[in-house]
C-alpha cells in the first residue's frame, strides 16, 4: 500500500491528534496518545533559545515567514524538550508535530505532500539528526528544506536536533583544498557540501554544557525548599559526576531518583 493511501485512507484525524510518529515498516503515521507534558517553564538555563524558537513558532502559526530550525550542541541540554513543550503550548492554536527518524527521511517528501492542504501548521521533528560519510538520505531533507523546483509548503517547517553543527562528520583532510582569495575564504568542495545542508536551516540555536552553579540552580528549582540544601547539593554533584557531566537532563534524573529524600 502506498504512502498516499495510508495517509488518506487510514490517516490521522488532526482535529483530535496533535502529534504523530512515522512508522516506516508499516508505512503509516501513528497518532501519539501519551504526550510528554513538559512545559517551557520546566526548561531552565536556556532562556535565549526558548525565546528565539517561540518567536519563530509564533510567526509560523500566524502565517508569517518563519525558518526551519537546527538545535545543536551538547547532549541533555533540552534541545528536544523545547519542541515537545512548544506542542503543549501551541496545539490549541493549530500546531501539529510529526516525528520521523533519520533513517526514514527518504519517505519525507511523500509525507509532506499529504500535509500541504491541511488547515494545520506542521513541525516535522527529527531528533538526534546526523549523517555518516556516504549516507545519501540527507538529500531528501535538502529538497524539503529548499532545494526543489517547487517552493516548500507554507504550513510545514523542519525542527531538527543534533550534536553536530553541520550534521555531517568533518575531517582535517576536507580542508586541504580550501584557500583564501583576497581575504575571502573559498572552502573545498567537501566542506561546501557539508555546510550546504545545515545552511538551509535559517535558525541555528546552540546549546552548551552548563557549569556547576547552573546545574545546582536547576536542582534547587526541581526540589524546592529542602531541610538540608548543602547535603542536597553534595549528592547532586556526586550524581552528575557518575553521569559524566552536568546537564538539565542529569538534574531531572537526579530529581527522579532522590525526590522525597531531602
Amino acid at each position: 500500500m502506498s504512502v498516499e493511501l495510508i495517509l488518506q485512507g487510514g490517516g490521522i484525524n488532526w482535529k483530535k491528534s496533535v502529534a504523530a510518529i512515522w512508522r516506516a515498516r508499516s508505512q503509516r503515521l501513528r497518532p501519539v496518545t501519551r504526550l510528554d507534558l513538559v512545559s517551557l517553564n520546566d526548561l531552565l538555563g536556556i532562556d535565549r533559545q526558548k525565546k528565539l524558537l517561540v518567536e519563530n513558532t509564533e510567526r509560523f502559526l500566524s502565517g508569517k515567514p518563519a525558518n526551519n530550525a537546527l538545535l545543536w550542541g551538547a547532549r541533555g541540554t533540552g534541545k528536544s524538550s523545547i519542541i515537545k513543550a512548544l506542542l503543549n503550548v501551541y496545539s490549541d492554536q493549530g500546531l501539529r508535530v510529526i516525528q520521523i527518524d533519520k533513517e526514514d527521511l527518504l519517505d519525507l517528501p511523500e509525507i509532506v505532500d499529504e500535509l500541504i492542504n491541511e488547515p494545520y501548521r506542521f513541525v516535522v521533528f527529527c531528533d538526534d539528526l546526523s549523517f555518516d560519510e556516504g549516507d545519501a538520505t540527507y538529500k531528501a531533507l535538502k529538497s524539503i528544506l529548499e532545494g526543489s523546483i517547487e517552493l516548500p509548503p507554507e504550513n510545514v517547517l523542519i525542527y531538527a536536533t543534533s550534536n553536530r553543527r553541520h550534521l555531517m562528520p568533518e575531517y582535517m583532510h576536507d580542508n586541504v583544498q580550501s584557500k583564501v582569495v583576497e581575504t575571502e575564504i573559498h572552502f573545498a568542495e567537501a566542506i561546501e557540501e557539508k555546510i550546504s545542508l545545515s545552511d538551509r536551516f535559517g535558525l541555528w540555536l546552540s546549546f552548551y554544557s552548563i557549569n556547576q552553579d547552573q546545574y545546582l540552580e536547576i536542582v534547587d528549582q526541581l526540589f524546592g525548599k529542602v531541610a538540608d540544601q548543602r547535603a542536597l547539593h553534595a549528592e547532586a554533584i556526586r550524581f552528575a559526576t557518575s553521569k559524566g557531566g552536568r546537564s538539565g537532563r542529569a538534574a531531572r534524573q537526579f530529581y527522579n531518583a532522590f525526590s522525597g529524600k531531602f
